[in-house]
């Protein structure tokens, strides 16, 4: 008689997938059929995108998709390796090189993906008699990275500096405290305070990493992050970037004094033993990276769209939160509301990425509204005028106030 092993009993019973696809509401692993752009095709009709993070509208540039190209005829699909032994082309020197310029850094190290650079940063960085202090929305990946590390873990509440010393002021002032903190939250769409941040590592003897996954291409000059947003380049210690985002690829890297960069090219275990970016990859960031240089205008597009959408948002009820970027919320601040609200405006054309519990908690569940710099105001005139339409339908508050 077959009798079910203790792994297959645990998991399943888990059917919170099974219970949404019944009720019709299941909102993941929707299929695309078609490449990254404001409009992409989805069971054969079109769809107006407004779930996605390539914030400079790149992913199927001819400059960019040519690159890849030639890097595949040149190179080959894959490097067959990890950095540390064969897995090293000349290519990814000189990327490497380029985004320390870029961010104002000695230099720079690339990961296969941005949650390996957190993963292998954060967790290689500091002992166990040390402290990693984290913001207490950071991305997963960072939260992942410091429970590797076996360090002193405190968490401040999020962007709240009062919170962030009183974290601060529990540390040994002879051990090593890292303050790592997200440049762009990537679901509020609000920035690091980081001023007060360098304030207070400097207070209080520590250190700084900037995620700027979502920050660069948004902020700073020609794109470069938080850091050069603010002008503390030389006060932040990490930058970590990904490339999946405005880069228009896959990957990551971060940037640092060259001591710090020796230091991970020999110690993290996400660059040691994991393959390489591949040859496609890594020239398309090249290409991006000429594309954000030369043409500033789409930076300014991008933000002439966010004013444009956040204020149109409130004209019409939503609450936005603390936004200050492309990355709009509208909380609906319940998850079965999101949810059908996600379907219904599916079926009007609009994709949307809802943010449900327990990725958040319920009374923060949300709409994750993002915008690419190549939106039209056509285009978003239309998504507002739908996303509000379905919000009435379903009934969720809205309080139109004047800007």
């Amino acid at each position: 008689m077959y009798s079910m092993k203790h792994l297959q009993s645990k998991l399943s019973k888990y059917d919170a997938p099974q219970k949404a696809m019944e009720a019709g509401i299941y909102p993941y692993f929707r299929a695309i059929e078609s490449d990254q752009d404001t409009e992409v095709y989805m069971n054969g009709r079109k769809v107006l995108m407004f779930g996605s993070n390539s914030y400079l509208g790149l992913t199927n540039h001819p400059k960019i998709k040519e690159a890849a190209k030639q890097a595949i005829d040149k190179y080959g699909t894959g490097c067959a390796g990890s950095r540390f032994l064969n897995g090293t082309l000349d290519i990814h020197v000189q990327l490497e090189e380029r985004l320390a310029q870029f961010v104002g850094k000695d230099a720079a190290l690339c990961y296969s993906t941005g949650f390996q650079v957190n993963l292998g940063v954060v967790s290689s960085l500091t002992d166990r008699n040390d402290y990693l202090i984290l913001d207490e929305l950071d991305h997963a990946s960072i939260i992942e990275g410091s429970r590797l590390s076996f360090s002193k873990i405190l968490k401040y509440a999020h962007n709240d500096m009062v919170s962030l010393e009183n974290k601060l002021k529990l540390c040994d002032i002879d051990r090593i405290k890292l303050i790592v903190a997200d440049g762009i939250f990537s679901m509020e769409g609000d920035i690091a305070r980081l001023p007060e941040i360098v304030s207070l590592a400097e207070k209080y003897n520590a250190s700084i990493m900037i995620d700027d996954a979502h920050a660069l291409g948004v902020i700073g000059t020609n794109g470069s992050g938080t850091a050069s947003h603010f002008n503390l380049t030389d006060k932040v210690d990490l930058i970590m970037g990904t490339f999946s985002k405005s880069l228009a690829s896959l990957g990551g890297f971060v940037a640092g004094d060259k001591e710090v960069i020796n230091y991970l090219k020999h110690n993290s275990r996400t660059i040691i033993f994991s393959a390489s970016m591949t040859p496609a990859s890594v020239a398309t960031v090249s290409a991006a990276l000429d594309i954000m240089e030369s043409e500033p205008e789409r930076i300014q597009h991008l933000w002439d769209l966010t004013n444009y959408a956040i204020n149109h948002f409130k004209v019409n009820g939503f609450d936005t939160g603390k936004t200050e970027s492309p990355i709009i919320p509208l909380f609906i601040r319940n998850d079965i509301l999101a949810l059908k609200m996600t379907r219904m405006l599916m079926e009007e054309g609009i994709f949307v990425n809802p943010v449900v519990s327990p990725a958040v908690p319920k009374e923060d569940c949300m709409i994750r509204f993002s915008l690419m710099a190549t939106h039209t105001k056509k285009q978003l005139d239309f998504a507002i005028e739908k996303i509000t339409r379905v919000a009435k339908k379903l009934g969720i508050p809205a309080t139109p106030i004047t800007v």
